[in-house]
């Protein structure tokens, strides 16, 4: 595992109306989970709950998969910090776990539906189903994250997983959540093999009794309005629990409303979903931004507020004494981020200390560039 870290999250306009003005911190840790099918390196994970010391339920965070396979080497379990954000700002250990073969998880093409016409959703399902096992067995064995009470929560393939997941519930899953799932789409309201689609989800409803939330926005280009109706017809026909959500459009694509820019439309679904089941607790706040460095022109502290908003860890911001700036976010670990934005700051002014580290002022031993930094700069 790699080191833990503290983290307080200081982000620009993320605060919610009507939040309670209560400032809170959050725990982050990047994981690799443990899986024989792996091999050694195991999966990619991103963990965020909040920083108390109690142990706080599991949220299970599923992924969607993107149409090109060759897009999914560039997925990261950094990518969906937003969304894993909301979950622990109500009180759950949210993890987001890169299954085989996304990200950094090795496993190729394990996942494969096969050929479009006979596309094959229940052996792809299985993989993902063990996957997911695999995380809720690492995340059983720490002292800070109970799978009791836990819930599971997917997106697009993520939602067809996190269904599947439900009919195969493991022991203190006690609600679900589908985005948009589904699998199989290769254009916009072109999926392979619908009719094994509905059928899958179909098979999932005869052993599935976990309470589930599903949500399609109408203009979901994946998933059109019929085939979703489809899918939940079917999954309720076997037996399964799910209540159905038609939002209405989202953006250009409503495939994309379980996003961080979306939350204003997706969350309070998911509200009263766990309010109804007395899940989660009262929503923790984000407290207010850091300030901008001084010296800084508007078009800089323009740039600084980006910096706050991004949701991509981890992030580093340097400054030069004359309002010189460099700022990277998205890297694998604060080392990269510290040495990129210093780097990117030297490429204007020779000496540039960092301000801003994630999102905590950077320490008096992290603000001096480091030799390292400097040979990056040349």
């Amino acid at each position: 595992m790699i080191p833990s870290r503290k983290l307080l999250v200081l982000i620009a306009g993320l605060i919610l109306a009507g939040a309670p003005a209560r400032a809170a911190e959050f725990y982050t840790e990047d994981l690799r989970i443990p899986m024989a099918e792996a091999g050694p390196q195991g999966l990619e994970a991103f963990l965020v709950r909040p920083a108390g010391t109690k142990r706080y339920p599991l949220a299970l965070l599923s992924h969607g998969s993107p149409r090109k396979f060759e897009d999914r080497a560039a997925m990261s379990a950094h990518k969906y910090y937003g969304i894993a954000l909301e979950y622990a700002r109500r009180g759950f250990a949210a993890l987001i776990v890169m299954r085989r073969g996304y990200g950094t998880s090795p496993g190729g093409r394990v996942d494969s539906v096969g050929g479009c016409a006979k596309a094959a959703y229940l052996p792809a399902a299985a993989v993902a189903v063990a996957d997911l096992r695999a995380a809720i067995d690492a995340m059983a064995h720490r002292a800070d994250v109970t799978i009791s009470g836990m819930i599971a929560a997917g997106h697009s393939a993520g939602g067809l997983a996190t269904a599947a997941l439900s009919a195969q519930a493991p022991p203190g899953l006690v609600a679900a959540i589908n985005f948009a799932g589904g699998r199989g789409s290769r254009d916009d309201d072109d999926v392979c093999n619908e009719e094994g689609l509905v059928q899958a989800f179909a098979t999932f409803g005869k052993s599935s009794r976990v309470p589930m939330l599903w949500v399609y926005a109408s203009n979901d280009s994946y998933f059109g309005p019929d085939l979703a109706r489809r899918l939940h017809d079917g999954f309720r026909a076997g037996g399964g629990n799910a209540r159905f959500v038609a939002a209405p459009a989202y953006g250009d694509d409503g495939h994309y409303l379980y996003s961080v820019a979306g939350r204003p439309q997706w969350t309070p679904y998911l509200d009263a979903f766990l309010r109804e089941r007395g899940l989660g607790h009262e929503l923790l706040s984000l407290p207010d931004p850091l300030p901008p460095p001084p010296k800084l022109s508007e078009a800089a502290r323009a740039e600084f507020a980006r910096y706050l908003a991004s949701l991509l860890p981890h992030k580093a911001f340097a400054v030069s004494p004359n309002g010189g700036y460099g700022w990277r976010t998205g890297r694998a670990t604060t080392e990269e981020a510290r040495r990129d934005s210093l780097a990117a700051c030297m490429k204007w002014s020779p000496s540039c200390t960092l301000y801003a580290v994630d999102d905590q002022l950077a320490e008096p031993s992290q603000a001096r560039p480091t030799e390292q930094s400097a040979r990056a700069r040349q």
